[in-house]
């Protein structure tokens, strides 16, 4: 048995993951799910994954790992080439501190099933929905930005010139927020740095659209 990653196309927990098996050069095959279809609730995706989220990443001895953060270290162990990591523990934490930035403080608030609770149970409408989306985005990205543009460590990426865990997660934000029309142009470092990705088949084969099960 391969690598299975159960994902949806658009989830940017899904593209995190992806990009890095990707990076690590890791093949694995596709389940999708269509989560406003709800298909991540059928029996048989909680039996595997009780929790019913996606990126659920299957391994070739069955066992089943969640939560896209997890998955990302669990591959930098058993996997260590390329690093997504530096060496010196105070730089491992101030990486981590900027994956978990956009993972732990702008994405729960912002993935699909808060948004639909938005629209649907509360009624807020698409405009509305979207401004909230922004919103936190914004709240992110600004205090992101600040760090990321003053600090030496810095190079085309996060953290010097090879991309790593925080990269990951701010490509997969950066590219979620280009359909809720996120105004990028007062973030220079962190478009930047996406634009950077973009220039690296590994970051591209995992955008949305690149799927293959786009649609």
């Amino acid at each position: 048995m391969s690598l299975v990653l159960h994902n949806f196309f658009r989830s940017s927990a899904s593209v995190r993951v992806r990009a890095a098996l990707n990076l690590k050069s890791l093949a694995y095959e596709h389940v999708s799910y269509v989560l406003r279809d709800k298909q991540h609730r059928s029996q048989a995706f909680l039996s595997l994954n009780p929790q019913g989220l996606v990126p659920t990443l299957q391994l070739e001895d069955g066992t089943v790992l969640g939560q896209s953060l997890s998955i990302i270290e669990y591959l930098e162990e058993i996997h260590p080439e390329p690093a997504l990591l530096p060496d010196n523990p105070l730089d491992r934490a101030w990486v981590r501190s900027l994956a978990q930035a956009v993972a732990c403080d702008i994405h729960p608030v912002n993935n699909l099933r808060v948004l639909q609770y938005l629209g649907g149970k509360l009624g807020i409408d698409e405009t509305g929905v979207n401004e909230w989306f922004r919103h936190w985005v914004d709240e992110g990205f600004a205090p992101l930005e600040q760090q990321l543009a003053g600090d030496a460590r810095r190079g085309k990426f996060c953290y010097g010139d090879a991309p790593g865990l925080a990269d990951l997660c701010l490509f997969a934000q950066v590219a979620n927020n280009r359909r809720f029309n996120v105004d990028m142009a007062r973030y220079p470092t962190l478009q930047g740095i996406y634009d950077n990705c973009l220039q690296l088949p590994a970051f591209v084969d995992a955008l949305p659209e690149n799927h293959p099960h786009a649609g």
